[in-house]
């Protein structure tokens, strides 16, 4: 099998956990990084051995022996180097956002309609095993028609007024912080189990330190929201809510979902992520763990190891980045298939019109029609 040449923007937490999973993958090779600098490239590029180090991205887009491209920037420049990539034909694969306003991304979306390459964005949580497990549960009609769909994305980090991070600053990330940095992932993720699109939101945001201090103590006025909660109606009829914080001491990073539907309900949390709990009227609860030898043929594709051995996070980027790269190989070998599991860069922008409506719903309080 012929190697895959690959090379990474950005040097700090994506690039670092982008570059671990990828040397999980024996045919990808990442032959060169870019930094904001060309001192930060070469840190990286000589901490994970990488031969190529630019201080400048375009000198990376531009390489002719870069294959695939992975954004692992800063929420700004997410538009302008993704951009570039599509037009210039290569492989992409994007962090979310894709882009930080709706029109950006609907050009993105056209020009990945276009391109000769093959793109996506990351979101992670709908390649673990439990989560493809539910999905094929609901697809196979065992349980029924859902109608409640229930769960948030709670986490502590910002807990307190001297937290700091570059998400609180809106030219880097965006009208919306809590919403769109993790609350787009409950989205991604119960769009994809459902098979069903969100069309309707309604949405009460908060923000609990409207001030907040740095690393230098100076003062920061906060505009965007610390957690919040929406309504959301879904397609066919299905009803939801999630809420969202990051100011909830004691949750790391806890990504739940807990759908109710005619003959059973179904939950699961990140934090917990090899198990799937099933809820049944009439016959006890239960857990289905993370076997290979008990669950379905689409959740097996994402398992590498016997039941018993714990698989986690970095598993589920490990997965992603393998449906990502299977499609590369299958195009290579004329082998291509319909779908690959990963989000693409259409269903990215789709994400980027949820977040526009809940922003205008929490503005308007009322309920916000999701465009088309």
């Amino acid at each position: 099998m012929e190697d895959i040449r690959v090379g990474i923007i950005g040097t700090g937490f994506s690039a670092t956990f982008h570059l671990e999973a990828l040397r999980r993958l024996n045919y990808v090779k990442v032959i060169a990084i870019a930094g904001t600098s060309l001192v930060k490239a070469r840190q990286c590029a000589d901490q994970y051995g990488i031969p190529k180090a630019y201080g400048d991205a375009m000198e990376l887009i531009r390489d002719p022996e870069v294959e695939v491209i992975h954004n692992c920037t800063s929420n700004e420049v997410h538009f302008k180097y993704n951009k570039e990539v599509l037009l210039a034909g290569k492989h992409l694969l994007s962090e979310k956002p894709l882009a930080m306003r709706s029109s950006e991304t609907a050009e993105l979306a056209d020009l990945a309609n276009r391109s000769p390459g093959i793109s996506g964005v990351c979101f992670i949580y709908r390649h673990f095993p439990m989560v493809t497990q539910a999905r094929q549960m609901l697809a196979n009609g065992e349980y029924g028609k859902v109608h409640l769909m229930c769960g948030g994305y709670m986490q502590d980090w910002l807990l307190h007024k001297t937290d700091y991070n570059w998400r609180l600053h809106p030219d880097k990330s965006g009208v919306t912080r809590a919403i769109a940095d993790i609350g787009s992932h409950w989205c991604d993720l119960t769009q994809y189990i459902l098979c069903r699109k969100i069309t309707e939101v309604f949405a009460d945001l908060q923000i609990v330190h409207p001030v907040r201090y740095g690393p230098d103590q100076a003062p920061i006025t906060v505009s965007t929201e610390d957690c919040g909660s929406v309504l959301v109606h879904f397609e066919d009829g299905i009803k939801g809510v999630f809420t969202v914080s990051q100011v909830s001491a004691g949750s790391k990073n806890k990504l739940t979902f807990d759908l109710s539907a005619e003959h059973g309900s179904l939950r699961w949390d990140q934090e917990s992520p090899n198990q799937l709990w099933v809820g049944r009227r009439d016959v006890p609860n239960f857990h289905m763990d993370r076997d290979p030898l008990i669950l379905g043929a689409d959740a097996l594709s994402y398992i590498h190891y016997p039941g018993g051995h714990q698989e986690g996070w970095p598993d589920g980027v490990k997965n992603l980045f393998l449906s990502f790269y299977n499609r590369i190989q299958d195009r290579k070998q004329g082998e291509e298939k319909a779908q690959y599991g990963f989000a693409t860069i259409s269903e990215g922008h789709g994400i980027m019109k949820i977040i526009d409506a809940i922003v205008e719903s929490h503005r308007t309080r009322s309920w916000v029609t999701v465009s088309e």
